[in-house]
């Protein structure tokens, strides 16, 4: 085991930040992350992605851009984005080039930790082998002679629940895993110290692997069922959220809501282990029938936002829109993946004249064609808008009730409510 931990944490996201704030308690940890502007920022006490929405800095975080700097660390947190390409499969980009930076440096009984969410077998499949060729070392494992060069791997995937206050890294039941017995225990050692709510060990890094998948992959059903389940209710003119009222009363019922499923996790996941399946000449049913049901809730509101708009507001031209949100979910500043854009993108090929508002976004990193649709606050005049769509449900906008959104509607205009926040009587549309 290492005596004497010298961490260095890469990826500087919604995962790796609070990771590295949690273990600087404990350890002088180095913050590494490719992206220079960020870096920059976070030295400054800048956490522009509204990430951890408190100070951080601290004696013991030091951060860095260079990849030169790694060479004195023994411990290597890799939490790098793992998304999806344009054809939904797995992009492993990012976690092969911080595999590959890691692998220069590695030096003999050196700890290699992957929190990235990834399908079965990725770490010993794809991870492993560039670590031993470029470092020329083994992983360990329980058989290896005493004589043999090694380095320690383990799998101890993310739980973070970005905007979530309350489960924090400290405060969820930290899933860890490992190439060998030596490894685990190091790796037990390093995240007792943040973990106060339990550490679970899983079998086997594949174990971890497909336990951290189905985590989100389950939810990613059960919200498609309750978005289908919304279709066929509106079909009847009965409102599922009414339903749901009643249902949640029975003590085993599983209260999702419908709703847009983004982001980097719930969205993506499910391709990843479907993936892995093809790859196994296994053709999944279920978990693609709930990806392809959620992947098309956004044109199922943009077309019925245009019915009420057609029943409501005629024909009329130049129709203004307010879209409040734009993250995929509430408290966050993320908008990967979110299907707010894609909404708005639909209304913008019918020429509708679109402002969005959502402080929490960064608005650098916008496209200049969305960007210039974002306001940087509400007007205070009255009868502005035809349509006021109300897609996140953040903190900031809790003053926000439906009395405010109606005085700053035109003649017949409407709210569109995604989140079920206003009275369920005076909304227009809503999921």
């Amino acid at each position: 085991m290492l005596n004497k931990k010298k961490i260095c944490v890469l990826g500087q996201g919604y995962v790796g930040l609070p990771l590295t704030v949690s273990l600087s308690k404990y350890f002088k940890v180095l913050a590494f992350d490719i992206n220079k502007k960020k870096i920059n920022n976070l030295k400054r006490g800048l956490d522009k992605e509204s990430i951890l929405g408190k100070k951080f800095l601290n004696k013991n975080i030091s951060f860095s851009s260079s990849i030169l700097d790694l060479k004195n660390y023994n411990v290597f947190i890799i939490a790098v984005p793992t998304p999806v390409n344009l054809k939904k499969k797995p992009d492993l980009r990012n976690l092969i080039s911080a595999t590959n930076i890691v692998a220069t440096f590695l030096k003999e009984n050196d700890l290699v930790i992957y929190e990235s969410t990834v399908y079965p077998g990725t770490t010993e499949e794809i991870c492993v082998p560039i670590l031993e060729k470029k470092s020329k070392l083994l992983v360990s494992n329980n058989h290896n002679t005493l004589n043999l060069k090694t380095f320690d791997c383990a799998y101890c995937p993310e739980r973070v629940n970005p905007g979530d206050r309350a489960r924090t890294v400290d405060k969820i039941v930290k899933v860890i895993s490992a190439s060998s017995d030596r490894a685990l225990g190091s790796v037990y050692d390093l995240y007792k110290k943040i973990s106060k709510s339990g550490i679970c060990k899983a079998k086997s890094i594949k174990i971890a692997e497909s336990a951290k998948i189905i985590e989100n992959v389950q939810r990613d059903i059960n919200i498609a069922l309750i978005n289908e389940f919304y279709i066929l209710f509106r079909k009847m003119n009965l409102n599922i959220r009414d339903i749901l009222d009643v249902a949640s009363t029975k003590w085993n019922f599983l209260n999702f809501k419908p709703g847009l499923v983004g982001g980097h996790c719930i969205g993506v996941d499910p391709y990843y282990l479907t993936y892995k399946a093809k790859e196994l000449k296994y053709q999944p049913k279920l978990i693609l029938a709930g990806r392809k049901i959620n992947d098309s809730m956004s044109s199922f509101v943009f077309n019925d936002l245009l019915k009420i708009k057609k029943k409501k507001l005629g024909n009329l031209k130049k129709i203004k829109v307010l879209v409040l949100g734009y993250s995929f979910k509430e408290n966050v500043s993320d908008y990967r993946n979110t299907k707010v854009s894609e909404i708005i993108d639909k209304l913008s090929k019918k020429k509708f004249i679109i402002d969005i508002y959502d402080p929490h976004i960064p608005l650098e990193n916008i496209t200049q064609t969305k960007k210039k649709l974002f306001i940087k606050k509400i007007n205070k005049e009255k009868c502005q808008y035809h349509i006021i769509l109300y897609a996140v449900d953040h903190r900031i906008f809790k003053k926000i009730n439906y009395q405010y959104l109606n005085h700053k509607l035109k003649g017949n205009g409407f709210v569109y409510d995604l989140t079920d926040k206003f009275p369920r009587n005076l909304v227009s549309g809503r999921l």
